[in-house]
């Protein structure tokens, strides 16, 4: 695997927790894609994003909120608990994305500057001419005077806007988009782009429990470091992409957060961030569902690819840790065999066993998305269909009797990514469950469709009669 596009220039988002980092992310990218939340710290990975801004194209960060350790000398007590060992290290990836960084948008929040704010101005003193200072939260002119006693620090010029209520945004990306360091990039480098060859990339979800490894397979696929890996349940709250070459082909990879069963999703953040990696279902091609090899399957498992088949996805079933495992003769063959029998009705799910530490099983697992991808794509010929179906219903007919007789007329292929048939019958309430299984099952084995889930939808081939009028 190669890191892709990383070319583009880096402009980070910093500040201190809550000044709106996330809310001014949401709005440049103009979507929802990060958690916003009151609570501080809600943002711990670093989130990107590729956006326009003021016609230029440029890899928008939302960092972590910086926070400074008063108590120098306590730092190791502070370490052994979770949150503090968190913050640690979201200070450090936001760190990191500033030591990288084209340009930071410094964020303040309209008020009196705080000492964590005067701290981490001095932090940012090296980079100072890389920096658009600007102060949010200022809708209406709001504590406007207060603010401008930032420019006692040596900032040349403040922007003052609303994140949430778009005061101001429009100036705040023209100042993105002159400032020296992105006119010095388009002026090298001016056919930079983003690759949108949809045919050639493939676009997959890492989706699971907590703690099944899928920050640390995200992590190995992208050759980087931007998921925070950790024991601790509930670490990954935002939806992170990342993107990889691997062969001929572009993979866009999002690890998303633990998925736990409702009844232990307390807080509002979980809640968010449970529904957002059910709802990146919809804007992949591949579900990579991780399951710890030593725990096995679960039900909250089968909840998972259920929906995701329901959703025409393809479905990948990951057995992560296996390095873990005994090493024991035909232990995956008994570890399939209890999946399938789990999964009755999804046995053209493939199952990879999966180490995302050290990377074993990785190279067939993209194989494997790359077979898939190619199946979602498949656009059969509407004769060719029907010839099918003649033939699978001289193979099997359907049943005969007076109450029972059915005929399928005619069909179609409708979409693409998800898979989706129509066919037409003579008496759709004779149409029978185990016949639809049927028609579904000679649909993959025989039209190439082996590794995809198919939706098919069912139609009266004859038309309602016209009620007369009256």
């Amino acid at each position: 695997m190669t890191a892709h596009n990383t070319t583009l220039p880096l402009v980070v988002l910093a500040g201190r927790p809550n000044v709106g980092k996330s809310t001014l992310f949401n709005r440049l990218v103009r979507k929802r894609r990060v958690i916003t939340d009151p609570t501080p710290g809600v943002t711990r990975d670093p989130v990107e994003s590729l956006v326009f801004i003021a016609g230029k194209q440029v890899r928008l960060v939302d960092s972590g909120g910086f926070k400074l350790d008063k108590n120098k000398s306590n730092s190791r007590q502070k370490l052994m608990e979770q949150e503090s060992f968190l913050d640690n290290i979201v200070v450090e990836r936001t760190l990191q994305k500033i030591e990288t960084a084209d340009l930071i948008v410094l964020m303040f929040a309209a008020g009196e500057v705080s000492a964590e704010d005067e701290e981490f101005i001095q932090t940012l003193r090296p980079v100072q001419n890389k920096i658009i200072a600007v102060v949010n939260k200022t809708e209406g002119g709001r504590r406007g005077a207060e603010a401008w006693n930032l420019l006692s620090f040596g900032f040349e010029t403040l922007i003052m806007i609303s994140a949430e209520h778009g005061d101001n945004i429009s100036q705040l990306e023209e100042a993105i988009a002159s400032h020296p360091a992105i006119v010095e990039f388009y002026k090298n480098a001016p056919a930079a782009s983003y690759n949108t060859d949809l045919e050639n990339t493939v676009r997959i979800a890492l989706i699971g429990k907590p703690n099944t490894g899928k920050s640390t397979l995200s992590n190995r696929l992208t050759a980087s470091d931007n998921s925070i890996v950790s024991d601790i349940p509930g670490t990954t709250r935002d939806v992170l992409e990342g993107s990889f070459k691997w062969k001929d082909k572009i993979f866009v990879v999002a690890d998303t957060a633990g998925i736990r069963r409702k009844a232990k999703v307390r807080e509002n953040i979980e809640y968010y961030s449970v529904n957002r990696a059910i709802g990146v279902m919809d804007e992949v091609d591949i579900i990579i569902l991780l399951i710890d090899a030593q725990e096995g399957l679960s039900d909250q498992d089968k909840k998972i690819a259920a929906l995701a088949c329901d959703k025409g996805r393809g479905v990948i079933l990951a057995l992560n840790k296996w390095d873990l495992m005994p090493d024991v003769k035909n232990a995956f063959n008994a570890a399939a065999d209890r999946i399938r029998y789990f999964f009755g009705k999804m046995e053209w799910a493939p199952i990879i066993a999966l180490s995302a530490k050290d990377g074993a099983g990785v190279a067939e697992l993209l194989n494997t998305s790359v077979k898939m991808k190619e199946q979602l794509d498949t656009k059969i010929d509407t004769s060719a269909f029907n010839a099918a179906l003649e033939q699978w219903q001289e193979e099997s007919p359907p049943p005969s009797g007076p109450q029972t007789r059915f005929k399928i007329k005619y069909g179609v292929q409708i979409s693409q990514n998800p898979v989706k048939f129509r066919i037409f019958v003579s008496r759709i309430q004779a149409m029978t469950t185990s016949y639809t299984s049927y028609i579904c099952n000679k649909i993959r084995a025989d039209l190439g469709f082996s590794k995809i889930p198919i939706l098919l939808e069912v139609r009266s081939s004859t038309a309602p009669k016209k009620r007369s009028k009256k």
